[in-house]
């Protein structure tokens, strides 16, 4: 994506912060933010059922908020088909998960409907006005991540594709109503997770790991990210959501490797990630100070995950180490396979396949996201997001 003049030279203040350090107090437009922000959390809002907080949520991401964009693409990155959509009443719609994933359901907290999937070609018209899902499985922070699945929509498309949402949706209201439609809607980008298990993690298909240390990998992704969440600024959107990664070395898939002891998380891999996701808290810092009128939020994904698998009973769940549905060590050797028979109690499960929650797993982030404190969303959450103007 390239950016307009006038953008290139904030591009060039941006610089990565990956040892966490806290960023200075900003005296301007942060100070303001900060203020409202305590204003928020001491009134405690709340939220009025069926009331939209936002005109439109965009998202852009992998597998675990894609709404369908795969089912239109060659690839084996799909999930069309049972037992995916099994809670929803038996209808798999590409989502991957036994239910609704965690903008579905952050969608129903902001009183909106789960905006569709952009490759749908029933997403136009007024149906747009809402959001568009531009999410794609397998896609990464760089072009080449999760091309051993085959063709996937990466950032760098998804950024195009939003473009072209905006642009169709520039035509249907005045320019002025237009600036306030996208400085109010809310944008939502999960992304990470394939650069690492699609791409850093597999010497065998990249060469990634062996040209990069883990701190100058994640410095590479945080560069790129930095250069397309500048782009949304120029955009014209202001509301921007960005969730880390999870500790990738919990989830089914890496357990069953073997790299780790029985009911253990390969520390290996999530160690690599602090990098990453310390440096993507501290770009939020300096795209706050950096861009007047907007808020970026950081969504702490790592420690809210970290949390639920340390504390499973307090949550309901029983089984935290292995997937619903899969096959072979820790049923996460082989993901979810057509037609086949899942686990009853799903609801008790962590992990839906080898790869992604279960629905029961969204619905408690997607509450983290837009009710939890600073440590859950940072610097406000989702629900503070909206209220900001």
């Amino acid at each position: 994506m390239v950016m307009s003049p006038c953008y290139s030279h904030i591009h060039k203040l941006i610089t990565i912060n990956t040892n966490g350090q806290k960023m200075k107090d900003h005296i301007g437009g942060y100070v303001l933010i900060l203020a409202v922000m305590a204003s928020v959390i001491s009134h405690q809002p709340e939220l009025v059922t069926g009331q939209a907080r936002v005109p439109a949520m965009f998202v852009l991401g992998d597998s675990l908020v894609d709404s369908g964009n795969n089912n239109f693409l060659q690839t084996v990155a799909r999930a069309n088909y049972l037992p995916y959509g099994i809670d929803l009443n038996f209808r798999p719609t590409g989502r991957f998960s036994n239910g609704l994933t965690f903008i579905d359901l952050l969608a129903q907290l902001l009183g909106i409907p789960p905006p569709p999937a952009f490759a749908d070609p029933t997403t136009a018209g007024y149906r747009i006005l809402q959001g568009v899902n531009h999410a794609s499985a397998a896609a990464g922070i760089l072009d080449e991540s999760g091309y051993n699945y085959g063709a996937r929509y990466s950032l760098s498309q998804q950024m195009v594709n939003l473009e072209t949402t905006l642009s169709q949706i520039r035509t249907m209201m005045s320019p002025q109503n237009f600036t306030d439609y996208l400085a109010r809607s809310l944008v939502v980008l999960v992304f990470g997770s394939n650069d690492y298990i699609n791409n850093y993690l597999m010497p065998n298909f990249y060469s990634s790991s062996l040209r990069f240390r883990p701190p100058d990998f994640a410095n590479l992704l945080l560069s790129q990210y930095a250069r397309q969440l500048l782009t949304l600024y120029r955009l014209g959107l202001r509301k921007i959501f960005i969730p880390g990664v999870a500790p990738l070395g919990c989830i089914p898939n890496q357990r069953a490797t073997g790299a780790a002891p029985p009911g253990r998380c390969v520390d290996s891999v999530n160690q690599i990630l602090g990098t990453f996701n310390q440096g993507l808290k501290s770009l939020v810092d300096q795209l706050n100070q950096r861009s007047p009128g907007a808020i970026y939020v950081y969504g702490n994904t790592y420690s809210a995950i970290g949390d639920i698998l340390n504390n499973p009973a307090a949550y309901g769940f029983s089984v935290v180490d292995r997937a619903c549905c899969g096959i072979g060590r820790n049923q996460g050797q082989i993901t979810c396979l057509p037609m086949q028979t899942p686990c009853p109690n799903r609801n008790q499960y962590v992990f839906w396949d080898a790869f992604h929650p279960t629905q029961t797993a969204n619905s408690i982030l997607a509450r983290r996201a837009f009710y939890g404190p600073p440590s859950d969303a940072y610097p406000v959450n989702v629900q503070q997001m909206t209220l900001l103007r």
